[in-house]
């Protein structure tokens, strides 16, 4: 049976990413959300790496995407960017290992309340996970959350398929 983790790369207790990544781990049999609340970090600085060493929780978090066999992640965006909280998990893991995604085959989104859906922090990692063993399979901006998800469930057709179609091409790397 194969393995898929799913998150969102926010530590919003109420995380539209997060909720978007759970919603599509749905559509597979064998799913983990995990939600970065759980895997509390310092913040990344090569001080306290030289002082106290990495911290468990980062080998944990990647231990998990190693031994899956398909990533969901949905990027929140803040400023344009990264979320904090993913930015420093991405760097702890890093640390340990620089080419941290593994190969292993993601479908990567983004959402936001917004009609841009995240799309610029969309184009970050984009650009920026193949270098570190990103393996991207599928990717979708997925505009103006609260108009387009509605009592869990995707209400726009064209981002309902295009969802879907997302899913088959995880699907079919996995």
């Amino acid at each position: 049976m194969k393995n898929i983790v799913a998150f969102g790369g926010s530590n919003s207790k109420k995380s539209i990413n997060k909720d978007l990544a759970a919603h599509v781990a749905q559509q597979f049999e064998n799913t983990e959300v995990l939600d970065l609340n759980d895997f509390p970090l310092p913040i990344y600085s090569i001080d306290t790496e030289l002082e106290k060493g990495i911290p468990e929780n980062a080998n944990v978090f990647l231990n998990k995407i190693k031994n899956a066999d398909g990533i969901i992640l949905s990027l929140a965006e803040h400023n344009g960017a990264y979320s904090t909280a993913f930015k420093n998990l991405f760097d702890w893991m890093s640390r340990i290992d620089g080419k941290l995604w593994s190969n292993v085959p993601m479908l990567l989104m983004a959402t936001s309340p917004g009609a841009r859906g995240g799309a610029t922090v969309l184009e970050i990692a984009k650009g920026r996970f193949p270098y570190m063993g990103g393996n991207i399979v599928a990717d979708l901006s997925f505009p103006s959350f609260g108009q387009n998800f509605v009592n869990n469930e995707i209400v726009n057709d064209e981002l309902k398929n295009a969802v879907a179609s997302a899913v088959l091409a995880l699907k079919s790397e996995m």
